[in-house]
Parts: structure tokens; C-alpha cells; sequence
């Protein structure tokens, strides 16, 4: 069976892939338990100096996921599962309206229209937003609660969303959208992510350098660490069609946190000299977009499939103080 990763090259999708090889086997749309023979990465650069990329299960299509002729060459009869990671960030959605469009409205059509022209309707993995929630929200959101967002980025995953459900409702494909929390602590660079600095304020001060929080201490969110969403993405992908219904999202468990704790955790994990690190400016723009997403949500029809979410933050911060001293042996 062949597997498909857009955004393959970024941190989740280079994660995702690794999961997937080293499992070797997914489910397929008929609930059959399937050898992958073929794990194709797409994204607009290569993925590189990783060992795993010498498998010689694993290729790499490398160009603008916006191009139809780019995603044509990813797909092919035996592509049995498609995880759609590929995206504009939400800062950078919300700062262009048009690229925002582009790749993550007009490329997801493209790319499910592709894959509705493949013989057997494979299984198609979403990754939505928790971004397509917002305004006036009730402290715990319910799993039907109605989808109101309040910038470009969560109208542009609501968008994704209606279309998975749709193709899905039309056995077109076998789709299940999956609303990721905001996932943290990521390594690297910060990105354009309105929520980046939920990592910055961990990742930052670990290694020595200052940090500035763009919202207040009282802010809350809804969050997962990348280990733990990876297992989700999986439960979410062998979940057979009857477990979904028509409604094919599904809110993705996690753990509600004021920001002021996530620094309390590095604190109490870390020390006072790291967690000193961490300085307080308000930033209005990214205030007010964060503000406005939603801070819990009940999830039972995630967590009725198997997903679970992390057991608090200090165990977040552990758990990526491990990663990275491994990464260093």
C-alpha cells in the first residue's frame, strides 16, 4: 500500500512518517490490515539528514503543494492513505488572505479531487484546527458545537472540513478531519503560527536564550504534545467509517492551560533561571486572535475512538528536555 504525507518534510510530517514506517502496517478504507510498501513525502523542500530516509520504502515529491501537476506525482493506483499535513500557518493566513487560500483551500480541493479519481476511495486523514472555533464559546466546548471562526486560518480549515465530509457522505473518499490542539513544544525555529510562542516559551529558555510572550499570563489553551498527537493522528486513521458517521471532524483531546502555568511547569521542571528567561510583551494582533479560540473541549468522540491526551504539563516540558538530549547523543 502506498502512503502519502504533504507537509512530509516539516516537524509532524518527518514524526508521522517514522511512526508509520516503524509500524510498517496501516488499515486500509475496507478495514484491512495492509503492508506499506510505498511512503511518499510532499512538501516544498526535501527532507533531509535523517537515516530513516534511506529506507527504500521512502520518496519524496518536492515542489508547491499548490500545483496540481506536483500532487498528480505523489498519487497513484496503489495509494491507499493520505495524511494532509501540508499548510499555511495561521499567523501568516490571517496576514495573507491569498496564500492562505491557495494552499489551504484551493490545493486540499485539489488534492481531494485527485484522490477522487483514484480506482478504490482511500482512507484521507485532515488535519483541522481547533482555529475553526471562536468568538462568544462556551468554557467546554461540546462535540457539536456549530463552527464560528473568527480569523482566515479557521475558515479556511472549516472549509477543509465541509469538504471531507462531503466527498466522504458521496464515498468519494474515506475522510475523518481531525482538529489538532495547539501542539507544543515543537523544536526548531519559530514559525508564523499565532500559537508558536506556546512553544518559544519552553524551547527558548531550555537553551539559553530569552523569551518574550506575546499574550497574558491568564491566556488559556488547549494543547498536545507532538508524541501524543502522532499516536492520535494514527487512532484517527484506523478508526473505521462507521465510528464517524456523516459528521467526519472530530476534536482531538488535550489539555486546557493558562499560559502563566505552562512557565510555572518550566519553573518547577527546569528552575528559576530558565523559567527567568521568559519576559511578558503584549502583542495585540496575536492576543486577539489566541483569545478568541477555544480554551477545553469535551472531545468524548475522540477519546470513544481511543485517543487520549497528555497527563499534565510538566510532563510536556520532560518529555521535550528527553527528546532533545537524546537528539544530542
Amino acid at each position: 500500500m502506498r502512503v502519502v504525507i504533504t507537509g512530509g518534510a516539516g516537524f509532524l510530517g518527518k514524526l508521522l512518517a517514522q511512526k508509520i514506517l516503524s509500524r510498517g502496517q496501516l488499515n486500509d478504507a475496507h478495514g484491512v490490515l495492509r503492508e506499506v510498501s510505498e511512503l511518499v513525502l510532499v512538501d516544498m523542500t526535501a527532507a533531509q539528514d535523517e537515516p530513516w530516509l534511506a529506507d527504500s520504502r521512502v520518496s519524496q515529491v518536492v515542489g508547491d503543494i499548490a500545483d496540481r501537476a506536483v500532487l498528480a506525482r505523489a498519487l497513484t493506483a496503489a495509494t491507499g492513505s493520505i495524511f494532509h499535513l501540508a499548510a499555511v500557518v495561521s499567523g501568516q493566513a490571517e496576514a495573507d488572505f491569498d496564500i492562505g487560500m491557495r494552499v489551504n483551500v484551493d490545493a486540499t480541493r485539489t488534492l481531494l479531487e485527485l484522490t477522487r479519481a483514484l480506482p478504490e476511495p482511500p482512507k484521507f486523514v485532515f488535519t483541522s484546527s481547533i482555529a475553526v472555533f471562536g468568538g462568544n464559546l462556551p468554557a467546554v466546548l461540546p462535540d457539536d458545537q456549530r463552527l464560528t471562526p473568527q480569523g482566515s486560518y479557521g475558515a479556511q480549515k472549516a472549509m477543509g472540513e465541509l469538504l471531507v465530509s462531503d466527498m466522504s457522505r458521496r464515498g468519494m473518499i474515506d475522510g475523518r478531519a481531525l482538529r489538532l490542539p495547539t501542539i507544543t513544544v515543537r523544536p526548531g525555529k519559530p514559525n508564523k503560527a499565532a500559537s508558536s510562542f506556546a512553544s518559544g516559551i519552553i524551547r527558548e529558555p531550555l537553551a539559553g536564550v530569552d523569551a518574550v510572550c506575546p499574550v497574558v499570563p491568564a491566556t488559556r489553551m488547549w494543547v498536545q504534545s507532538p508524541p501524543r498527537v502522532i499516536e492520535n493522528l494514527l487512532i484517527g486513521h484506523d478508526a473505521p467509517a462507521t465510528a464517524f458517521g456523516f459528521d467526519r471532524s472530530i476534536s482531538v483531546p488535550g489539555i486546557s492551560v493558562a499560559v502563566g502555568d505552562m512557565v510555572a511547569s518550566l519553573r518547577r521542571v527546569a528552575g528559576d533561571a530558565v523559567a527567568g528567561r521568559v519576559s511578558w510583551q503584549l502583542d495585540p494582533a496575536i492576543d486577539r486572535l489566541v483569545s478568541s479560540w477555544p480554551q477545553a473541549f469535551a472531545a468524548d468522540r475522540g477519546r470513544a475512538l481511543g485517543m487520549t491526551a497528555d497527563d499534565d504539563f510538566d510532563d510536556i516540558v520532560r518529555a521535550y528536555m528527553a527528546a532533545t538530549a537524546a537528539s544530542r547523543q
